[in-house]
């Protein structure tokens, strides 16, 4: 393999990395009424790492901001169905969301998946992770962390992952 350390070709420096496949990113979604937690995975697909916790007001703007500087390729929604796998009154919601969703980013590649006990997960990774129950409580730390456990279930049941 050739060294390009210290070439002043950015052509050249390109066309190396072309030969490498380097992936986008994936943006997690919980939604919830009242906030919701965003996160993103690496480059590679590897990890995920909490993006925040926004209100619904103005949380187009902050995804457009997401979409345009980190090369989102796909956002996975959160999709709330009862232990049973049935619809509920939350499921409409993130219906109406995903729809909106749609019409505002045209193209945008949108899956969900299943968020059936992210957050108790989450809940879990907090406590287990020494931050303090006052910190764990802060309003927005659970739902990143949902979103970050939903992430990284998506991205261990990818295939060839």
């Amino acid at each position: 393999m050739e060294s390009y350390r210290g070439s002043d070709n950015k052509r050249e420096i390109r066309k190396h990395l072309a030969g490498h496949v380097i992936k986008k990113r994936v943006l997690a979604i919980d939604y919830g009424t009242k906030r919701i937690g965003l996160a993103k995975s690496d480059p590679l697909g590897l990890f995920a790492q909490p993006v925040g916790t926004f209100d619904r007001k103005g949380l187009f703007g902050k995804l457009r901001e997401q979409l345009d500087s980190e090369e989102i390729e796909k956002v996975i929604v959160g999709y709330p169905l009862s232990e049973t796998g049935e619809k509920n009154s939350m499921t409409e919601v993130v219906d109406r969301f995903i729809a909106e969703l749609g019409e505002s980013f045209p193209g945008l590649c949108i899956e969900t998946i299943d968020e059936h006990s992210s957050s108790s997960c989450a809940r879990g990774i907090l406590a287990a992770s020494g931050i303090s129950k006052k910190k764990r409580r802060q309003k927005g730390r659970l739902d990143s962390a949902a979103a970050c456990v939903m992430l990284t279930d998506y991205l261990e049941n990818l295939p060839n992952s």
